[in-house]
């Protein structure tokens, strides 16, 4: 023991092995060495590297008490010092020592928005604009700050080292270099103005205040660092001012003392460059290890390997010694791992870990699931799983919560995946789209939306308005949906009323200008407002809206100062990217021994059963990252770990994990890309369990198959019967029917698709702001041909184009859907025009006309797009299409049988003022021309009939054919009693509207089988 008022001489370094249990070993050890009788352990400070640890170690200290039966327990003073904002934790420690000196640090969004307008200044015409601004201003202080931490300064970029790489790079990383360079420079100007200090920089100001402090004098009582594990250079300095207090001390997690001093030296140099010439870290270091980061950490702290201490006590969670061996076995470097081969049985025993592999990580979720919940019927039972995949833990957090096990997720929900969060988003999505329907209808029909009247009513009146807007992408604003409401309104009074209450609402997202830069700061005061209106109070009232409210007043605020402008067409991927990075975690109510952890939140944390999931290459560990502005090498020169760094402490996290006295290691064979690779990790641990005697490389005992097979058997149902083929069989008032000329097609070809229409009444639902379809065209072609025909009446001159214009305009039609399609479409209208006003020998009597006939006792039906008067007095039947025609086999075969249909009602004057025979049937196309006309000087529209050419019908066999198909028809679908055969003729080319009705794909590859003619 050093003197009274004087540090010792000798590091007091202390390391908890990873199958004691870190957080109840430590209490273990703390309490007989720190507790005073009456005041317990509140003269002890804890320096812990996380909020999270910080919770970790009060349960520990709970465990402990309630283990030795104590009523109570004086808890040590606990100050976080990985926390970049340390004014609330180790500020308060520091104050005696003058830390008031120090000035505050910046706001991170002040910081952000600060930065966006430098880097706007330093780029000039170059610079991105609005969210892509933001992101790169992210990137900069996310750079600075890892400059910062590693205590390297503005001018290490001139240094020699860097100057000697700069001309090897590319063009791209040479001028991000330059343009970091540049702000970071113009910033610390800028803050030095402000009086404050980026928040790494303030922290190793305060580590330093009180490493200076502490090794003058001492403090009276006991510090103890435990669990940090950073190497950031003022925190290491720090950190061996502890371990060399008269009651300090630093205890490491999982460090390995069994490590050989040959394995040791090939980690590499780690921080400890040989000569000042030398780079901190070599090319060759094994930064992928789990132990390198604690190798540089003593490295800083200047303490040697073998000053390492074990820790006298073990926690209550501990499993059999021999894991630690088996541990620092499996994370081997490359060259030592040679040693497996003659390795002893008890240097590579894991009894009691278990490896899991499911198909998908669906499979895996509920495989996971099934593991907490068995675990959760032993009393007392504590379960973790860990894992850095944020869709699959979501996905355990679901799986539990149908069995109405609430887990503590220490991730939460991002602030956008809230109800407050995403209500909010979607009001900046209307603003962005301009009001287009998908967002608008997401908005209006949120949870949270009510417009301050009953919720059931609300939304039966949003969904009439939903289904009227449903089709293909009309115009942005609110005029398509004012439209539809002022027709609506007509029989239902009551929706003109529930559209006023909305629109209000709505009116000042939309009355922007979406392509003029606008100041973010008002367009949020928009935003708060306008969804305040929709959702009421209930908008802030739960901790996600509490949550929210704090989001908008910070970013509301540091956006005014600095002016921030951004086009109202980006401000949801503005507000989305911001919004992702705040976590909403649920304040109470989760259950009390499962948790579902992050890596950062599982080190130190400890549980009778560990379940590490999602042991995947990309995602356990995570890719190797790549500094936005700095190239590795630059890095390199400056002293600063590269990316790979953090492959070395996931393995590092999974080597802790692997401690507990159960722990299972989970991996999906798929992942939603395709075939996924195991971990490293995971490999490792195969390998070093593998057995070259037996013909399995691993035993039965550690394979996890129970949890899987239970997880299929959940989801595997009886097999069904095959579907067989529909043949729906109605009676004969169902059958009672009429027929339009367009059915006949469908009755013949694929009765069941006359059936779930005609009969049942079934027709698709369209999608809202759905891409233009055949229908749509073919019905906005159809009303300008027919306002043309109709205004040539009183108008020979009458041009199309502008009509084609008030159409369009009517239709609201979509500004991208005009530019796409308009132009062709107006070619071909302008075809039909020059060619109709050329007729000489045949007129237009009559454009979209009804006609009907009674033709065996049924009624049939149809509408002809255009009938002419021919040179000798009979008619002409015309129907215009907006694609290709049909061939002359289909109609030959029954399939195309419209103008047929048409023909006959013609034929028995069935279209009223109009007779004569018909002997000429024409589609008018307007589509491509090129191998149709190809003296189409349009580019655009063709005729053609279907008649009168090869492999084709004769006009005089065209008619009589069709009624021979009609009769067909009702006698035996009408009249008759013939089954509604889905898929009657195979051949037919008809729409597959109803294929996924009828289960064609469950039944259809049976029928070559069965001797069918399908």
């Amino acid at each position: 023991m050093a003197e009274e008022g004087r540090v010792a001489s000798q590091p007091k370094v202390y390391s908890i092995a990873a199958h004691r249990g870190f957080a109840d070993a430590l209490v273990a050890g703390l309490v007989p060495r720190y507790s005073d009788s009456e005041l317990g352990l509140s003269k002890l400070t804890l320096l812990l590297p996380s909020s999270r640890a910080r919770r970790t170690v009060s349960e520990a200290f709970i465990r402990h008490a309630g283990e030795e039966g104590r009523s109570g327990l004086l808890m040590p003073r606990m100050a976080v010092v990985g926390d970049l904002d340390l004014d609330e934790a180790l500020g308060p420690l520091l104050d005696p020592l003058g830390t008031s000196d120090i000035p505050p640090a910046i706001d991170p969004q002040r910081r952000m928005f600060a930065l966006a307008r430098l880097i706007a200044d330093e780029m000039g015409d170059e610079a991105p604009k609005g969210g892509t601004l933001l992101r790169l201003a992210r990137e900069t202080g996310a750079t600075m700050d890892r400059l910062l931490v590693e205590d390297v300064g503005p001018e290490k970029l001139v240094d020699e080292k860097v100057v000697g790489i700069f001309p090897d790079l590319s063009e791209h990383w040479q001028n991000s270099i330059r343009l970091f360079a540049n702000v970071q420079s113009r910033w610390l100007a800028w803050l030095g103005a402000q009086g404050m200090l980026d928040a790494a920089a303030r922290r190793n100001r305060l580590f330093d205040e009180a490493r200076k402090a502490w090794k003058v004098n001492p403090p009276a009582t006991p510090i103890v660092a435990a669990g940090v594990t950073s190497a950031a250079p003022a925190l290491a300095k720090l950190l061996r001012v502890v371990s060399e207090l008269p009651q300090g001390a630093v205890i490491l997690p999982d460090f390995d003392l069994t490590m050989d001093g040959e394995v040791w030296d090939e980690l590499g140099r780690a921080g400890a460059a040989p000569t000042p010439e030398d780079t901190a870290f070599a090319s060759d270091d094994a930064v992928t290890h789990p132990q390198y980061h604690l190798k540089l950490l003593l490295n800083r702290m200047s303490v040697r390997r073998e000053e390492v201490q074990p820790w006298h006590r073990k926690g209550m969670t501990a499993a059999p010694p021999e894991r630690s061996h088996a541990i620092s076995a499996l994370f081997l470097p490359p060259e030592a791992s040679k040693v497996w081969v003659d390795l002893k049985p008890e240097k590579r025993r894991l009894s009691g870990v278990r490896i899991m592999q499911a198909a998908n990580p669906e499979e895996e979720a509920q495989a996971i699931a099934l593991l907490v919940r068995k675990a959760l019927s032993e009393p007392e039972k504590r379960v973790a799983v860990v894992t850095p995949d944020r869709p699959l833990a979501r996905r355990v957090v679901h799986h539990l919560a149908r069995w109405n096990i609430v887990a503590d997720d220490s991730a939460g929900r991002p602030l956008s995946h809230t109800p407050a969060g995403r209500a909010f988003l979607l009001a900046a999505e209307v603003m962005a789209e301009g009001a287009r329907a998908v967002p608008m209808m997401a908005l209006l029909g949120h949870p949270l939306v009510d417009g301050g009247m009953e919720r059931g009513r609300w939304l039966r009146r949003l969904r009439v308005l939903e289904r009227a807007l449903r089709g293909p992408r009309l115009a942005p604003g609110l005029e398509p949906a004012r439209a539809e409401i002022v027709r609506i309104a007509e029989k239902r009074p009551e929706m003109g009323e529930w559209w006023a209450v909305a629109e209000q609402s709505l009116l000042p997202l939309v009355e922007v200008d979406r392509d003029t830069p606008a100041h973010l700061a008002g367009m949020i005061d928009t935003l708060a407002a306008c969804a305040e209106a929709l959702c009421g109070e209930k908008l802030w009232a739960q901790e996600d809206g509490r949550m929210l409210a704090s989001f908008v007043e910070e970013f509301r605020l540091h956006a005014r100062e600095t002016g921030f402008t951004v086009a109202p067409r980006d401000v949801a991927a503005v507000l989305a990217d911001a919004m992702e990075e705040r976590a909403v975690r649920p304040p109470y109510g989760s259950h009390a021994r499962v948790q579902v952890l992050g890596l950062l939140e599982a080190r130190m944390n400890r549980a009778d059963l560990v379940v590490c999931a999602g042991l995947n290459e990309g995602v356990w560990p995570a890719r190797g990252s790549v500094d936005a502005l700095l190239a590795p090498p630059v890095l390199r020169a400056l002293g600063v770990p590269g990316g790979d760094f953090r492959i070395g402490l996931s393995g590092h996290d999974l080597a802790g994990a692997m401690g507990a006295p159960e722990v299972v290691l989970s991996r999906s064979e798929r992942d939603e890309g395709g075939p996924a690779i195991p971990s490293r990790f995971l490999l490792r641990v195969q390998a070093l369990l593998s057995d070259p005697t037996k013909e399995k490389d691993l035993s039965d005992k550690h394979l996890e198959e129970t949890a899987i097979a239970f997880a299929r058997a959940m989801n595997r149902a009886e097999p069904t019967p095959e579907y067989p083929r529909p043949k729906p069989t109605p009676g004969p008032q169902q059958r009672d029917v009429d027929i339009s000329a367009t059915a006949l097609d469908r009755l013949l070809g694929d009765p069941y698709q006359f059936f779930a229409q005609k009969i049942m009444g079934l027709s698709d639902l369209d999608a809202l702001d759905a891409d233009p379809n055949p229908l749509w065209q073919g019905n906005v072609a159809h009303e300008i041909l027919e306002r043309w025909h109709v205004a040539r009446k009183t108008d020979p001159a009458a041009r199309i184009a502008p009509i084609m214009e008030e159409v369009l305009d009517k239709e609201n039609a979509d500004a991208l859907v005009r530019g796409l399609w308009q132009p062709r479409l107006q070619r071909a209208l302008e075809w039909i025009e020059e060619t109709v006003d050329a007729y000489t020998d045949r007129e237009v009597l009559a454009v979209e006309v009804k006609g009907s006939m009674q033709f065996d006792d049924v009624f049939v039906h149809g509408r002809a797009d255009r009938i002419d008067r021919l040179e000798d007095g009979s008619l002409g039947i015309i129907d215009y299409k907006t694609g290709g025609v049909p061939k002359p086999s289909e109609v030959k075969a029954g399939y195309r049988l419209q103008l047929g249909v048409l023909g006959l009602i013609a034929e028995r004057g069935g279209f009223s003022g109009l007779n004569g025979t018909p002997s000429r049937f024409e589609y008018w196309s307007l589509g491509s021309a090129k191998s149709k006309n190809p003296d189409n000087k349009y580019g655009f529209g063709f005729e053609e009939t279907p008649l009168d050419r090869r492999n084709g019908l004769t006009s005089e066999e065209f008619l009589p054919l069709t009624a021979e198909f009609l009769t067909e028809a009702i006698q035996l679908y009408i009249k008759g009693a013939e089954p509604f055969t889905a898929q009657a003729k195979p051949n037919y080319p008809g729409y597959t509207t109803y294929d996924q009705l009828m289960r064609l794909e469950e039944w259809l590859p049976r029928q070559a089988d069965e001797g069918d003619e399908a």
